[in-house]
């Protein structure tokens, strides 16, 4: 069990439990890469995809003033068959408009933004937080609302340091767990 290979549920049984997937968090990449590189088969489901107007947080994020048109994608990220996260992208109206031109459910946004529309992405800020499922993101991701979900709001930038993507990624806990390297910093001697 310490192995996370069984799972006990109290008044339903015993499971066997999916092994977690091992998230690195030691550059940009987006969903479709991580998976690849993990040996999975990476797919998606287009929920909904608007213009919206930008509230406070969104305009933060994307660098515009709030009630600014942004375009907002919500999708369903799946590795082999098994619903891993829940994703809100928010981007600026005129490269919204442009990417999704496309198909959101087979063309991932940062490959889009680099290869077909010339955005390089340069850095990302990363915020992660425990959250529990509310009920949207319990449905498209199958799990009960109130479940352990990991919140990771991602701000990625290009040329110039502007914002260009600002992302709301629902990940399932039972599922992943992100791992990282620090490094310590030179201490004055006294």
């Amino acid at each position: 069990m310490a192995r996370g290979l069984v799972e006990i549920r109290r008044g339903r049984g015993t499971f066997v439990s999916e092994p977690k997937v091992r998230q690195e968090l030691t550059e940009l990449s987006g969903f479709v890469e991580d998976m690849v590189a993990l040996g999975r088969n990476p797919t998606a489901r287009l929920i909904d995809k608007r213009p919206i107007v930008a509230g406070n947080i969104v305009a933060q994020h994307l660098g515009v003033a709030p009630g600014t048109k942004v375009y907002r994608i919500k999708r369903v990220r799946i590795a082999d068959g098994v619903a891993m996260s829940f994703d809100e992208t928010y981007l600026p109206l005129e490269i919204g408009k442009k990417i999704v031109k496309n198909d959101l459910e087979a063309e991932p946004i940062f490959a889009l933004l680099e290869g077909k529309y010339g955005v390089p992405l340069i850095n990302a800020e990363y915020q992660l937080e425990a959250v529990t499922a509310e009920e949207e993101v319990a449905s498209a991701l199958g799990v009960a609302i109130g479940s352990a979900i990991f919140l990771v709001e991602r701000t990625s930038y290009t040329e110039g340091l502007r914002p260009i993507d600002y992302e709301k990624l629902y990940y399932r806990g039972d599922l992943i767990k992100f791992v990282t390297r620090l490094s310590r910093r030179p201490r004055a001697r006294t």
